[in-house]
């Protein structure tokens, strides 16, 4: 078996754990769970115990890691992710993040890379909403590529945020236009996937990532494309909750333990 700990116990944690009593991660063993708000952690770790499992509710970065665990699952945030990696990794822990924002910052990204490679431990980056990293990687591999990301959100979900303008009720509106690392910069949690889709292609610093808002559309749209001189490629992805964020866990999980590799 292999030992799991979750940091982040919100509603994507619910469904990877919801995945583990169902028996689709059926070499995994989740034995410790951290979130900075601490019922959260115990309401998580109770459910668990309920169903046989021996999992701990942790108060601290530390206490998780003192388990000792085979592999961290991220699903809290990209400043999360940028706190935990490199002791992760240093603890021999492997990680599987949804916060890829956190390395668009090259620096850190290779220090995550070399921390990684001396510890023996690897950082698996899960879709997320979006996919197709395979073909995506394959098309830059073959040279002389460009690419472009764009993310659709309904107004509703921008009401809130600074660059709400009453226009946007109806009519739609371009509210980012720039790269990946900026985009990250701009929405520290909403385009996680532009970076997962640079990583995947040109880089953060040449990806270019459009986000524009809809009157009446719910849920995010994620539109990757990328051109070289043989291939043209393009994956679109509609969601209407970010429950396929959590899915992508899943089955990187599966992935990874599977004598069959997607």
């Amino acid at each position: 078996m292999r030992n799991l700990v979750i940091v982040g116990c919100g509603y994507l944690a619910d469904i990877v754990a919801d995945a583990l009593l169902k028996g689709l991660l059926p070499t995994y063993n989740l034995i410790g769970v951290y979130s900075r708000t601490a019922a959260n952690a115990e309401r998580l770790a109770t459910r668990m115990k309920k169903q046989g499992s021996g999992c701990r509710a942790c108060t601290s970065l530390e206490e998780l890691l003192a388990l000792k665990p085979d592999f961290l699952v991220e699903a809290a945030s990209p400043a999360a992710m940028r706190e935990l990696a490199l002791p992760t990794l240093k603890n021999g822990t492997s990680i599987v993040t949804l916060s890829i924002g956190a390395l668009a910052d090259t620096c850190f990204y290779e220090e995550v890379k070399k921390t990684a490679i001396d510890h023996g431990a690897r950082v698996y980056i899960a879709s997320g909403a979006t996919g197709g990293f395979d073909v995506l990687r394959t098309a830059s591999l073959m040279g002389n590529a460009s690419a472009g990301f764009l993310n659709v959100k309904g107004v509703k979900a921008l009401r809130n945020s600074p660059f709400y303008t009453p226009e946007m009720e109806t009519n739609n509106k371009v509210i980012f236009s720039g790269t990946a690392s900026e985009a990250i910069e701009t929405f520290p949690t909403g385009l996680n996937v532009a970076v997962a889709a640079s990583l995947a292609t040109v880089g953060s610093e040449n990806l270019q990532v459009t986000m524009e808002s809809t009157p009446d559309f719910t849920g995010d749209r994620q539109r990757v494309e990328i051109k070289n001189d043989q291939v043209h490629a393009v994956v679109d992805v509609f969601s209407a909750t970010p429950e396929i964020a959590a899915w992508s866990v899943v089955s990187t999980l599966q992935n990874i333990d599977s004598p069959i590799v997607f």
